[in-house]
Order: structure tokens, then C-alpha cells, then sequence
């Protein structure tokens, strides 16, 4: 491509934002990863992205603030000019896992806050300046990816409000699928089941026997890389007549089995 492509990847210094990140600098794209953690606790990732030879920001900032959104997106263009992708990835756990009828609505707002409302208007900013690039460069490819869960259809009661806002997720694609549709701007869902990260390490001794047991078709953990791959795919247009589709990461856990 004759452009710097390049992309978005909210949490993308950990867990499964970095197993895109790795899969998209190995493809020659330029990134911008935004994370919660300070500069310097970061860097040795960064520099570790910069030796495929790409141009590698770091981006700080919780996705959930209306400031400092803002002012990451502006970090982003002032330094890019123009960003190609957004990978909605960065989602938090609740703090506690708590029943259902003992859910807090601080617990729920700072879920739904980082985990939704961060990605529509980050969504809602980016699709208005791609739109505008769009219109200057037509043959140029421009995309955004949500990273959701298989929690947007399969409930867990003792955490509500991440179902919830992975759900809703799940609309937002749909939504922003078909605003973009007549830009020519496709918004794709990926939806990984048990994925190996630091946000599963405190179950993994549950999971560990649940995939034993029979849990998800093929008989292992999933790993951020094959979360990576697929997004990677996405982002080379690999699926170019697919917008508002979901992709399962899941290893068949979600196939309705006898």
C-alpha cells in the first residue's frame, strides 16, 4: 500500500489488544496503542513493536473519560494524519464478581463506562474523520473492528454488567455497520470465548477444567494471537462483503451441543 496504514488498538499494551498489535506490525501497519498504564511502564513493549520496522505511539488515557478520549484522539491524528483502522478492544472486568441482586451502580457505570460508552464515542469521533479522509482518498481501506466476548449471548450472573456491556457492543457494530454502509467503510465484531490474558489468570484453574471437561470443541485455552490473526485478516479486507458480521474466536464453546 503505497499509504501508511495505520491503526487504532485501545488496550493494546496487554492481553489480547497486544496479540492484535503484534499481528498487525508483522503486516507493516503503523499503530497507536492506547492503554491505562503510564509511558514508561509501556515502553518496552512499544520497542518491541518498533522492530518491525513500523512507526509504534503510545496513547494514554482511559477510554471511558470524555477528556482524556478526546484528547488521545487528537494525539492520534495530530501525530498519524489519518488513522485507518479502530480496534475497540480495551474492556475491564468488574472489580468484584458479585451476584446479580448485589451488583453495585458504581461497579455497573465504571463496566459500561470503559467497556461501551468509551467505544461509541470513540467510534462515533473516528468514523466522522475517516469519513472526511474517505472522501479525499475513495480507494483508500478504512474499518473498525469491535473486540466483544462471547458474554454478549452467554450469561454469567455473577457479572451483570459485563454481559451487558458486551451486548451491547454487539448492537453498537450493527449500529455503526450500517451508518458507514453508504462510505464504504465496513464495522466488524470478533467475539473471543476463553482466551488466556491477565483478566482470566484469576480463573484459570476453573477454566483449566471446564476445557478438560469438554467445555469448547477444540480442547484448549485461546491466546491472544488467535484473536490477532483474525483481526489482522480483517484489516487486509479479507472479508470485504461482511460488514455488521460477527466473528466467534471461541474453539466452538458457543456451538449448541446434546
Amino acid at each position: 500500500m503505497h499509504m501508511k496504514k495505520v491503526a487504532v488498538i485501545t488496550g493494546g499494551t496487554r492481553g489480547i489488544g497486544l496479540g492484535i498489535a503484534h499481528a498487525l506490525a508483522t503486516k507493516g501497519w503503523s499503530l497507536a496503542l492506547n492503554g491505562m498504564r503510564q509511558e514508561g511502564d509501556v515502553l518496552p513493549i512499544i520497542e518491541e513493536l518498533k522492530a518491525y520496522s513500523n512507526e509504534v505511539i503510545y496513547a494514554q488515557g482511559n477510554v471511558g473519560d470524555d477528556d482524556e478520549r478526546a484528547r488521545m484522539v487528537r494525539q492520534i491524528v495530530e501525530h498519524f494524519g489519518t488513522v485507518h483502522a479502530l480496534i475497540n478492544n480495551a474492556g475491564v472486568a468488574p472489580s468484584v464478581r458479585a451476584d446479580l441482586l448485589e451488583t453495585t451502580p458504581e461497579s455497573y457505570d465504571r463496566v459500561m463506562g470503559i467497556n461501551l460508552r468509551g467505544p461509541f464515542f470513540l467510534s462515533q469521533s473516528l468514523a466522522n474523520h475517516m469519513i472526511e479522509v474517505k472522501a479525499q482518498n475513495p480507494d483508500s481501506f478504512f474499518t473498525i473492528v469491535n473486540v466483544s466476548s462471547i458474554s454478549a449471548t452467554v450469561a454469567s450472573i455473577n457479572r451483570g454488567e459485563y454481559c451487558l456491556s458486551k451486548a451491547g457492543m454487539s448492537m453498537m457494530t450493527k449500529l455503526f455497520a450500517i451508518r458507514l454502509g453508504e462510505h464504504d467503510i465496513p464495522v466488524y465484531e470478533v467475539r473471543p470465548g476463553v482466551i488466556l490474558t491477565d483478566m482470566t489468570g484469576p480463573v484459570k484453574a476453573k477454566y483449566d477444567k471446564l476445557i478438560e471437561a469438554g467445555l469448547s470443541v477444540q480442547k484448549r485455552w485461546g491466546y491472544p494471537e488467535d484473536v490477532g490473526k483474525s483481526v489482522a485478516s480483517l484489516l487486509d479486507g479479507d472479508l470485504p462483503f461482511s460488514t455488521g458480521q460477527v466473528i466467534m474466536i471461541d474453539g466452538g464453546l458457543t456451538i449448541e451441543r446434546l
